[in-house]
């Protein structure tokens, strides 16, 4: 078969620490708040990374979300992709994961000649765990979902997978094209590579898309593609943490120290 081409979708994201909701408009605040490429989607890349090592081929970036994000998405290109694309128009604003992967579909059509969709576990932000799957239905194709390590045997077109289970692990066998998603923390994510990190942060790097240039259809995108909506929000709410200092010799402390967890054992 020809070579390879690898998609990893790859969303920005706030840092989880500094993740914030606007209470008016339900919609995450990204004005003076650090951000970064999901770190799911990093092991996604990595995977993708390591198949383009030992059998080839080529790797495409594909993104959704403002022109800042370039710069991120650059990063990635530093650590060995080939292609960089991002779907970014003001119509893509208020997607839920349903509006998300129809654009996202209609990126992968548009590259064409697709073998392999990439995507991480779940976004650290929305946290559904829904594109993968939801990519497949738009593409029609198979999956292979929660996968530790992947292998292809070209000759017969497939990707076999492997899944960790309780107790031990399953191997799938699927044909291509396929949309795999990827554990967190499965594998260890590459630095940049500085001889081409000037390559890869020379201005023109990305490929932008709009709405136009992907023929969506309005209806699915964007806000008026989302059947979701955020309705309202709650703060959890939270305990103040019981303070005990023990007092007294070694000997004593071992002492107090079971009693306290003796009252806390269901009798």
């Amino acid at each position: 078969m020809p070579d390879l081409h690898m998609v990893v979708c790859v969303k920005v994201v706030p840092k989880s620490e500094e993740i914030r909701v606007d209470p008016e408009t339900m919609h995450l605040i990204r004005e003076g708040v650090r951000s970064e490429i999901n770190p799911p989607d990093m092991n996604a890349l990595e995977m993708a990374l390591d198949l383009k090592d030992r059998h080839g081929g080529r790797v495409s970036l594909l993104s959704m979300g403002p022109p800042p994000f370039e710069t991120y998405l650059q990063a990635a290109l530093a650590m060995g992709a080939d292609h960089v694309y991002l779907l970014s128009d003001r119509a893509f604003a208020g997607a839920d994961t349903l509006a998300t992967t129809y654009t996202l579909a209609q990126g992968i059509r548009k590259l064409g000649d697709v073998d392999i969709v990439f995507c991480g576990e779940e976004s650290a932000d929305g946290a559904t765990g829904q594109v993968p799957s939801g990519l497949a239905e738009w593409l029609n194709v198979g999956q292979l979902t929660l996968l530790t390590n992947i292998e292809m045997d070209l000759k017969r077109g497939v990707a076999r997978g492997h899944r960790e289970l309780k107790g031990g692990y399953e191997i799938l066998e699927v044909p291509l094209p396929v949309v795999v998603s990827v554990t967190t923390a499965c594998n260890e994510p590459r630095f940049m590579d500085y001889r081409i990190k000037p390559w890869a942060f020379e201005a023109g790097r990305v490929t932008v898309w709009t709405a136009g240039d992907l023929d969506a259809d309005e209806n699915h995108i964007g806000f008026n593609g989302s059947p979701t909506v955020v309705s309202s929000l709650a703060e959890a709410p939270s305990r103040e943490r019981k303070k005990q200092f023990l007092e007294g010799s070694p000997a004593e402390i071992a002492q107090l120290l079971l009693n306290v967890f003796r009252e806390d054992l269901p009798q």
